[in-house]
């Protein structure tokens, strides 16, 4: 039996690389890998099986991860194995035939929850250190349990994912063709490879969990989990081939409502941890279509010396696109120190922050934006006087535009900075709060 291939899915370029290759999982990080053993005490594993209207296959999937035990243990150096199944407020024999093993905890939902809800309860339910589960249509080899605990025990991981995009999956095209966008989509936005988003068989250690809740009810649990793991550059992940057979029984995806809910997952995540890798593009495309408007009256005025009145509406409409790129930017400079602050890595993040998102370039663009604006001040003062002595101007419309322009944005980076010098007070302040302490500490 194929044990699959392992890879890991690495960060952003400039993390340093480990030195090579160890039992065919790449690493990429030179601290020791963690290992769960405390005191002798073998870690355990709890194993949740999800079943909605499973009858035809749920039996199966017990058998095969109750015979799995023997080599999980054995190769991963687990100790007790725990098997919980959920029946997500099933109407056929399911839960009948659930119950029949003794060996297997069952939790019947008497209503469907969900199968994210489903996952949660038999974590809660369950004990160990790691935490794993895998669909009950008979889709998964619950043997890869045994590499997937190895990973996370010897190399360090807090997640495996388990890949069905190998050249063995029997996965249908279209479901095929939405789990390779996905996998895409979320690669860009993480900046990290990976082929699976939305695999039906992955193990987290219990200790990494709170990192990735909160997570959905519906089927969109997995896709959630896996850009929560992807976005959070403390979680160290790996993806591991597996084999992917035909399901028993009648699927219970919906491909246009479901990947719908699998797209929405994956954009809340990135804009809940890294905002910045949504706006960025966006921001970049306002810049260089106001750039773009303006290259006709810039080349006209070179050529003239002056501006005309069809240019009116091309000035007014670039000074809007603008100022939304402008207030997009100022929202993710604060989203991104807001959600470093609360996540507990602001010092790191301030340290680590490049570009637009230094608290010191934010101060050299309020310095810019106010000399702009005292160039634009200046060339309003005419029209100003004109209008405090005749109640009206004659100056041209040019002048206001830009004084109107330089204005609002310069008031927008002004709020900006000074709502950081109150991200950055209440930072200092954490420590003291964490551990209760009433000391004196370091001033903003």
């Amino acid at each position: 039996m194929s044990r699959g291939r392992v890879a890991d899915i690495v960060g952003p370029p400039g993390v340093p690389e480990g030195l090579g290759e160890r039992n065919g999982v790449r690493a990429l990080q030179t601290d020791p890998p963690g290992d769960l053993r405390s005191g002798g005490r073998l870690p355990g594993l709890t194993i949740v099986i999800p079943a909605l209207n499973e009858e035809q296959a749920i039996g199966g999937t017990i058998e095969r991860c109750l015979a799995a035990r023997d080599e999980i243990r054995e190769k991963a150096g687990i100790g007790h194995i725990g098997i919980v199944v959920v029946s997500d407020g099933s109407t056929d024999r399911t839960a009948e035939i659930a119950g029949s093993c003794r060996e297997v905890e069952l939790i019947v939902f008497p209503e469907n929850r969900g199968y994210g809800a489903a996952i949660k309860a038999g974590w809660e339910r369950g004990g160990g250190d790691l935490l794993g589960f895998l669909d009950a249509d008979g889709t998964c080899d619950p043997i890869y349990f045994a590499e997937m605990c190895r990973v996370i025990l010897k190399e360090g991981r807090d997640v495996v994912l388990g890949c069905r995009m190998g050249p063995d999956s029997r996965m249908p095209r279209v479901r095929r063709i939405g789990n390779t966008f996905f996998a895409l989509m979320l690669g860009l936005f993480s900046r990290k490879a990976v082929r699976d988003a939305a695999s039906g068989m992955r193990v987290i250690r219990r200790e990494s969990l709170p990192r990735l809740l909160p997570l959905p009810d519906g089927l969109h649990f997995t896709p959630a989990m896996s850009a929560q793991a992807l976005m959070d550059d403390d979680l160290r992940i790996a993806e591991i081939d597996m084999r992917y057979e035909e399901r028993l029984g009648q699927s219970k995806l919906h491909v246009l409502r479901d990947g719908y809910r699998f797209l929405r997952a994956i954009l809340a995540a990135v804009a809940y941890i890294k905002v910045s890798r949504l706006t960025e593009p966006i921001i970049a495309l306002l810049v260089l279509a106001a750039v773009l408007l303006m290259i006709r009256p810039t080349v006209f005025y070179v050529t003239h010396h002056r501006l005309e009145e069809w240019m009116f509406y091309r000035f007014a409409f670039v000074g809007m696109i603008g100022t939304i790129a402008v207030t997009l930017l100022c929202l993710t400079i604060v989203v991104e120190h807001v959600v470093a602050l609360t996540l507990l890595r602001y010092e790191r993040f301030r340290l680590a922050a490049r570009g637009l998102w230094r608290y010191e370039t934010l101060q050299m663009l309020v310095a810019a934006g106010s000399v702009l604006w005292l160039v634009a001040a200046f060339l309003n003062v005419a029209g100003f006087e004109q209008l405090l002595s005749t109640g009206h101007v004659t100056m041209h419309w040019s002048r206001v535009l830009m004084g109107a322009f330089f204005s609002v944005n310069l008031a927008q980076l002004v709020g900006v900075l000074c709502a950081l010098k109150i991200v950055r007070a209440l930072h200092t302040r954490q420590p003291f709060l964490h551990s209760g302490s009433a000391g004196p500490g370091p001033g903003p």
